[in-house]
Formats: structure tokens, sequence, C-alpha cells
């Protein structure tokens, strides 16, 4: 291992790295991964587009169970990961940020121009008007609206929903969009079903192909949205490390793979890297 931690610490010392972050990053702020150590996969399906547009009860029992989510990913800080990420980017190792992870935690440890893959869980669209307002807001009218719902919460997942009884879910009030008055409202991040904006995807397709390597920080890399960026990232010969607690669908396309808690191993490397550039090696 500790051959390993050298060989990524050369390469993310040589500069130009790209960062792919997945939702082991956010475990250690309290925020389970739907297929690492914490397993949230295991118990809980998320909301599809499909699912959430054409199906009021469905629509009504996400708000219902996000609303009381929403509180908990709020209270989320960043961690020992998130701010060693924007220690690396302030060294100037880093040649751009994407995160598979809605919880903005990388913007609130100071990482800036993130690209943030699948959307905020802050912010809410009216899928009508397309206007935007924060989730602060509709959490006021969403509580105004439900006076007195307060059910308990056994656990959140990693896009906000948390586990409701269905007596609880029946009694909740869902609200339309402020702005145009019957607009229907959904948080701006991408659901399961629903596709990536191209524009967004072209970005992150230019920033790998810029990169000198791609660093992959927990990711299981299961679905194609974020695989996909490792998978040009080996056509184009830009090599690839992957930081995971667990194995990956990227293994077999990566010079190096370290399993490794992220806060721990983040920060080590941070403390290695930032103070000047390290030589490149061959990985």
């Amino acid at each position: 291992m500790t051959e390993t931690f050298d060989a990524l610490t050369r390469l993310v010392g040589a500069g130009d790295v790209v960062v792919l972050s997945g939702a082991g990053l956010s475990t250690e702020s309290g925020i389970p991964d739907y297929r690492g150590p914490s397993g949230a996969a295991r118990r809980h399906t998320p909301m599809t587009y499909q699912a959430f547009t054409r199906d009021p009860h469905a629509r009504r029992r996400y708000w219902a169970r996000s609303h009381l989510g929403w509180r908990l990913i709020a209270r989320a800080a960043p961690n020992d990961g998130h701010r060693a990420v924007a220690r690396l980017q302030r060294a100037g190792l880093l040649g751009g940020i994407i995160t598979q992870n809605v919880d903005g935690l990388h913007t609130a440890a100071g990482a800036t121009g993130v690209i943030e893959l699948h959307g905020r869980l802050d912010e809410v669209t009216c899928l009508d008007c397309g206007n935007l307002t924060s989730r602060d807001e509709l959490d006021r009218r969403l509580t105004e609206a439900n006076p007195g719902f307060d059910a308990h919460v056994a656990h959140v997942n990693p896009d906000g929903d948390v586990d409701l009884p269905d007596e609880a879910v029946a009694r909740f009030r869902t609200v339309d969009c402020g702005i145009c008055g019957a607009g229907m409202l959904k948080p701006d991040v991408v659901f399961f079903g629903e596709t990536v904006p191209a524009p967004r995807v072209a970005d992150c397709f230019a920033h790998v192909e810029r990169a000198r390597a791609l660093l992959v920080l927990g990711s299981s890399l299961t679905v194609m949205s974020g695989r996909r960026f490792v998978l040009r990232a080996a056509k184009l010969g830009v090599p690839v490390a992957i930081v995971n607690q667990g194995p990956t669908r990227g293994d077999g396309y990566a010079s190096l793979t370290l399993d490794a808690t992220l806060g721990a191993t983040l920060s080590a490397l941070a403390d290695r890297v930032a103070a000047g550039p390290v030589p490149a090696a061959a990985v």
C-alpha cells in the first residue's frame, strides 16, 4: 500500500489532474453512498424521472421523504476528503473537478469551478416555466403547507430521500411553482432515467481530454454516467488512478488503484504534494 500511495503522490504532484468524485467521498460527512460500505442501495430504490413526472402519488412520496431528508443534507459539512481536494486545487495541481454528487460539499470546502454532473440538491426548478429557486425557500413553503409534519427519519439516502411509512406520506401536501403558479417543481438534479445535459457532458469530456491524469475518488463507477470518462481517458492513454473503498467497474482501466478511506488518504496526499510539484514517475 505504501508503494501505491507513493505512486499516487508522484502522479498528482505532477499536476494537470482532473478529479472525478462520487458518493463515497461524502460518506464521512454522514451521507451514505449507494454501493459502498454503507450499502444504501440494498434498502433503497432511487426515484426515476419517469415516475416523478407521470405519477402524482410517486411525486408526493418523493417530496414528503425529501422534505425531511433535505434537512439532514443541508446540515452536512465538508469532510477531510473535500478539504484535501480544495487544497490540491489551490496548489495548482488540478485541471478540474467533476463530481457525481449533488450535495455541494466540494464548493462548501472551498473548491471553485466544480462541474456538478448531476446537478445540485439545494436548487429547485420548475418543469413548466424553468424558474430556479432555492431549496431553502421550498423548504419554508412545504413547512407552511404541512404544519406538524414531523415523521421519524431512520436514515437519509444519497439523493436526500429518506424512508417513510405510507401513512406519513398520505398526509403530506406538495406545492407548485411560486412564480408561474401551477408548474411542477423538481430538485435541480438528474434523476435516474433522465439525461445529463449535453453541454455539461461535453465540458467534462473536454476536461478529461486535456488532463495529464484522471483521479477517481469514492465512486464505484457502476453507472455509465461517470464510467464513460474513465473509458475516454483510457482510450486516449490518460492515466487513471482510483481511490475507493472496495472494487470498482473501472479498475481494469486504471494504472493505479488504492482501496482506502478517502479522508485520511487524501489529507495525507495533500500534505505531501501541496507544498510544491513532485516529479512524475511511471505508474
